[in-house]
């Protein structure tokens, strides 16, 4: 029978001499080879990009997910060998590929840009970082005219994280947009998950094998009381893909945070150390007793070990769960119905760890303001583009605004799209040119 998942919506794909790859391994290096991926290397992910030489950008952080999915998927394999053999691929060409890609659709300067954006396009569709993943994959990277990448369809299905429009979750709130932008508030304008209305065509061919029913489950939606609704369900894959961000996130960021001296040893005892003794998890009551001692250590192999311990104990941890059984689902296509998760114990654990990171790092005031700088270059630039996009986008640009233009489409999302694929310096030194009056151009501006 015909594989639907390994499909692709440009049907038609270069034959190369030899080219023995599996689908999975033609998707990999797509995205390793697309200037999205390259990018990542001058974006935020924690600590702000070209503050330090040792500081994870998103890049590094993507390769250490990949690096840390392909260890989830060997610890599935081996726990639930029968299951997987029938679930997952041979090689791990899948969920490497789709976690190099998860992030690529984040704009400059973090969630401060993302923010900005959404602001922005308030009016016309909004902005949210997966949403324009899947729409770089799917429609912007030049790898084919109209079709992005071209990647199969089971590597789209597991960079949807949240598989509904932007419309149907987007919640009416109660604030009105500032006088000035600089007076916008972050936390009244965060972004609704999910994917763009101008990318409904997309999701539609990605859903296409699904039965009625499974379309429907997968696409509900959890609503919150003055909160955008947010979507319940994702693949088996993306659910990899999720554990191996938010171990990365939560573990291998921490790193960035001690050794750079942004937190201290007490901070560590008293907000992570004395929580994990608090919970259930025996493993992590022993591994807690030195773990600051390692983790503060002048000697880096011991943080490297403690660090390595961790990450260890929570990807073998993590289990196949059948949400039939578990969550009473009904969903008759497999990549829907497995899902890995952590037990309750570690997942815990590893929230502990995110929390630490996000009160002790992200929400530090110095990095709140380098944040805030971002999404002011990002919200100015956005309106100068807007102002006169044919004076002031690339030629490329400039044409797909006005084809957009001309045939109905919505040309903010274009705006949208050349801030977005900006990394953090280029933003800033386009900021200078528009806006400095003693800063000459200093460098070349690529056609896009």
């Amino acid at each position: 029978m015909e594989n639907m998942w390994l499909h692709r919506r440009l049907k038609t794909v270069s034959k190369r001499q030899h080219d023995h790859r599996s689908p999975f391994q033609r998707d990999r290096a797509r995205i390793l080879h697309s200037a999205a991926f390259r990018r990542l290397q001058s974006k935020t992910q924690v600590m702000g990009s070209g503050q330090s030489d040792f500081y994870r950008t998103r890049l590094t952080h993507s390769l250490e997910a990949a690096q840390i999915g392909s260890g989830i998927v060997a610890q599935l394999k081996s726990k639930y060998s029968q299951q997987c053999a029938e679930l997952l691929p041979t090689d791990d060409a899948l969920i490497e590929a789709i976690c190099l890609a998860h992030d690529i659709g984040h704009p400059p300067f973090g969630h401060g840009g993302e923010v900005a954006l959404h602001y922005m396009m308030r009016h016309n569709g909004g902005f949210e970082g997966n949403g324009q993943t899947l729409r770089i994959v799917a429609k912007l990277e030049p790898f084919s005219e109209q079709n992005g990448m071209n990647l199969s369809r089971r590597t789209l299905l597991g960079l949807l994280k949240y598989p509904q429009t932007l419309e149907h979750l987007n919640q009416n709130n109660d604030h009105r947009p500032p006088e000035n932008f600089r007076q916008l508030k972050a936390q009244d304008w965060h972004p609704p998950k999910g994917v763009y209305n101008d990318d409904a065509d997309v999701l539609n061919w990605i859903l296409a094998p699904l039965s009625l029913q499974d379309k429907n489950e997968f696409q509900r939606h959890k609503s919150k009381n003055g909160h955008h609704h947010k979507t319940l369900f994702k693949s088996l894959d993306c659910s990899i893909m999720e554990l191996a961000d938010d171990i990365a996130y939560g573990i291998h960021d921490l790193e960035d945070a001690i050794v750079t001296g942004v937190v201290s040893s007490s901070d560590f005892e008293e907000n992570v150390i004395e929580k994990l003794l608090q919970t259930d998890e025996i493993w992590i009551h022993e591994y807690a007793q030195n773990l600051a001692q390692k983790l503060f250590s002048e000697q880096h192999h011991q943080q490297k070990d403690a660090i390595g311990g961790l990450v260890n104990y929570l990807i073998t941890a993590i289990e196949l769960h059948d949400l039939n059984k578990k969550q009473g689902c009904h969903f008759s296509e497999p990549l829907l119905q497995f899902n890995a998760k952590l037990p309750q114990g570690a997942a815990e654990v590893l929230q502990i760890f995110k929390n630490f990171v996000y009160k002790f790092v992200i929400k530090q005031t110095s990095i709140q303001r380098i944040e805030y700088r971002g999404q002011q270059i990002v919200m100015e630039l956005f309106e100068a583009l807007a102002s006169d996009p044919l004076r002031l986008l690339p030629s490329n640009s400039a044409k797909r605004w006005q084809y957009a233009k001309d045939n109905g489409q919505n040309e903010h999302r274009v705006i949208a799209d050349y801030v977005a694929g900006m990394t953090d310096d280029y933003a800033t030194r386009l900021y200078k040119t528009l806006f400095l009056p003693a800063s000459g151009n200093g460098y070349r501006e690529p056609n896009l």
